[in-house]
């Protein structure tokens, strides 16, 4: 008896309805089913990735792309979400190769910065001037920075520094760069450059190498007076609190909260600071019932602010957004709300980060939720509590 063929496009349509209704186990039997010959349509096997790793399946994940990049490598996208699983579980030889390839998607060759002279790719280039300048958000500024004195005695060049507007007081500070200037501004000659997120790359970072030299962000002094004054007489501890990220961040329905979200770490004996930036901001006029909440944000003006703020507390309790990175880089503690599928840098099944000492990471077990993390979290205040009594 002859075999019915198969209707590959029909599991198509099928298997993308299951993802888009998160259905990720149902999605997973069927491909599998479609596939287990070993060979089929590569959006096929794209499809059985996004099933694979919205269940946390990483292994089985990254089998998949790296069979997806082989064979077709011209797929830039394919590139770029195999980078960051080997990014994530610690691979960073061959994750740093491959995320090179971030400013070939649809979505990003708009912003690339369009360079003549060539990209520095960690040779000796003494007598020659190197251009390190920023690409991405904040936080990626403030986690990346820390390689600006590495590079530059690596290369043993003249270092120009290029930062966006809003970090530029506090790379002041920083080791590593002979002139500082902000985007937009005209750079002097340089012989070649380097965007801070492919320092790793030219540097050959890996774990081992990490967290470096911390602190090498620091709070203005004229700040931390300023905000002392303003918070004194607040009873201790203080916690501050950032309940969303930037809206537009790709993962964002995941890894933001509404402050109301919070309720559960409302505890008598604690003042909540909200440092919350953007449009969330407007949600610390209606606390949580029982927490004692100053709200900040209007008074923030810069990260200078923020910085002399998280200098001055107890912790920062926040969602993975440019505070934690913040505070991470001026050493100041911070517990970090991680959803299931973290971003990359987290790395998988820690409580700590190699890449800042002062940070502790809460994690979701399951996706979506958030009960738990939260529950943990309000366990460690209570004994932050009673250890400033």
């Amino acid at each position: 008896m002859s075999q019915v063929p198969i209707d590959l496009n029909a599991i198509h349509q099928r298997a993308n309805a299951l993802l888009q209704a998160e259905r990720w186990a149902e999605a997973e039997t069927l491909l599998r089913q479609a596939l287990a010959s070993g060979t089929g349509p590569i959006l096929l096997w794209r499809q059985l990735y996004a099933a694979f790793r919205q269940q946390g399946k990483y292994t089985e994940a990254t089998q998949v792309m790296e069979m997806v990049v082989q064979t077709t490598p011209g797929d830039m996208g394919a590139r770029f979400d195999l980078a960051e699983l080997l990014l994530v579980q610690g691979e960073f030889t061959r994750g740093w190769r491959e995320y090179r390839f971030r400013y070939k998607l649809d979505h990003t060759r708009g912003i690339e910065r369009h360079v003549q002279q060539p990209r520095w790719e960690g040779q000796p280039i003494a007598g020659k001037t190197l251009l390190i300048h920023d690409e991405q958000g904040y936080g990626d500024t403030f986690q990346f920075l820390r390689l600006v004195a590495q590079a530059r005695a690596r290369s043993g060049a003249h270092v120009v520094l290029e930062v966006n507007q809003e970090t530029y007081n506090l790379a002041r500070g920083i080791v590593g760069h002979d002139q500082l200037i902000t985007r937009g501004t005209l750079p002097p000659h340089f012989d070649f450059h380097c965007e801070l997120m492919s320092l790793p790359a030219a540097l050959g970072l890996q774990l081992s190498d990490l967290p470096g030299a911390t602190p090498y962000l620091f709070a203005d002094i004229s700040r931390v007076e300023k905000w002392r004054a303003r918070l004194a007489g607040l009873p201790r501890p203080l916690v501050g609190l950032v309940w969303a990220g930037r809206p537009t961040h790709t993962n964002d329905k995941r890894r933001s909260l509404a402050l109301a979200d919070l309720a559960p770490l409302a505890q008598e004996g604690i003042t909540f600071l909200a440092l919350q930036k953007g449009p969330a901001s407007v949600q610390a006029a209606t606390p949580p019932a029982g927490m004692s909440l100053l709200s900040l944000g209007d008074e923030i003006l810069d990260f200078d602010d923020t910085a002399a703020i998280l200098s001055l507390i107890d912790v920062m309790v926040s969602v993975d957004s440019s505070p934690v990175h913040l505070a991470g880089a001026l050493g100041c503690p911070a517990w970090v709300l991680l959803p299931f599928l973290p971003d990359w840098r987290w790395l998988l099944n820690r409580e700590d980060t190699p890449w800042y000492p002062s940070l502790r990471l809460f994690r979701q077990r399951e996706s979506n939720q958030w009960a738990g993390v939260l529950q943990q979290v309000a366990t460690e205040l209570a004994k932050l509590k009673e250890a400033g009594r």
